[in-house]
Parts: C-alpha cells; structure tokens; sequence
C-alpha cells in the first residue's frame, strides 16, 4: 500500500533510487528546495509501506509575465509539471496517474486554464504515459534539451510541451490536437 504526503526537506536523503532512471531530470539541492519553499502543496510524494519513495511531483502555479500578454507565446495562469517520476518497482501501479491527478484538482483549485509538462522527444514511454492521461503536444520546443542521450554527437535535444485542458478551458483554446506540427525556439518558452 502506497499513500501520498507532502515532500519534507528530509526526502532529499531517501529519493535517489527514484531518480536513477536515466530519463528523470534530475536538479540541484537548491532547486528541489526552493520548489519546496514556494509550492509545498503541490510536491508530493507516494511513500510505500516500508518508508521508500516509489514516485514523487513537482508542480507549480505559474504565467507569464505581464509584459509579455501581447506574445503569441504568453502563457495564462496555469499548472506545470516540473517533475514526475516513479520508481522502477513502483511502475505501473496508477502512481503517475495519481501523482499527475492530485495536481490537476490542485490547478482547478486555483482556476488554471490547463497543466503543462516539458518531456523529451526520445521518451516514447513517458509521451505514451502522458497521452494516456489525457494530454497532447501543444508544440515542439527546438533543441529544449542541452544534451540527447540517445545520440552522443548531438549537442540538444528537442522537447515536447504537452498540455491537458483544466476545466476552466471550456472550450479547448489552450490545447490542440496537432502540436507536432508548431516548432518554436526555447527562447519562445517562459
């Protein structure tokens, strides 16, 4: 039995076997503690019965900044899936599922317009899990990522933002169906 819990500071001790998947980003102390700083009750964990760490998120509330409102890349107050993994003896058990839900109902909490994720073109797993969960490709970020682990003589890798509408998004404008087909740059993404 798995149950979820707020991440505590104490974590970063216990979640390295969670993110020794080659295709989990994996950050600097600082950056997992000022997400805990800012959006504590959007990083959780899923913590099995003997005290593991078998999957955890990192989310966050976010927009871009006014100046940017007139950009054809502004982007309204939404939800962002910073990180979500779940360890390998913890796979397919509906944790990412649960792990992505429980931010979902936090952004129609906070009447965001959908949730956002950033993954890499490569991780066909990931693309199929998100897919299954209801989001798509809104649009190709070029060279997103500063390294390609499945081709060592490239410098970058391209990244995918997908989106899942929220239910302030009545109508579907913040999503679309054929994302693949918008290319823009990583300076085009806040």
């Amino acid at each position: 039995m798995t149950s979820l819990r707020p991440f505590h500071a104490t974590d970063v001790f216990k979640f390295n076997p969670t993110n020794l998947d080659p295709l989990t980003e994996t950050y600097d102390l600082n950056f997992y503690f000022s997400y805990l700083a800012r959006w504590p009750h959007l990083f959780n964990i899923a913590e099995g019965l003997d005290g593991t760490i078998d999957g955890y998120i990192m989310g966050k509330l976010e927009s871009s900044p006014s100046y940017y409102i007139n950009s054809e890349h502004y982007l309204p107050f939404h939800a962002h899936i910073t990180a979500l993994t779940v360890a390998p003896h913890a796979r397919r058990l509906g944790l990412a599922r649960t792990l992505s839900s429980s931010l979902e109902n936090s952004g129609d909490e906070y009447d965001a317009w959908f949730v956002d994720l950033f993954v890499r073109k490569s991780n066909k797993v990931a693309q199929g899990l998100y897919k299954g969960l209801g989001y798509s490709v809104f649009r190709v970020v070029k060279d997103y990522y500063n390294d390609d682990p499945t081709d060592e003589t490239k410098d970058s890798e391209d990244g995918w933002d997908m989106r899942k509408q929220l239910k302030r998004d009545v109508h579907g404008k913040h999503v679309r169906s054929d994302g693949e087909k918008y290319m823009v740059s990583p300076d085009d993404v806040w």
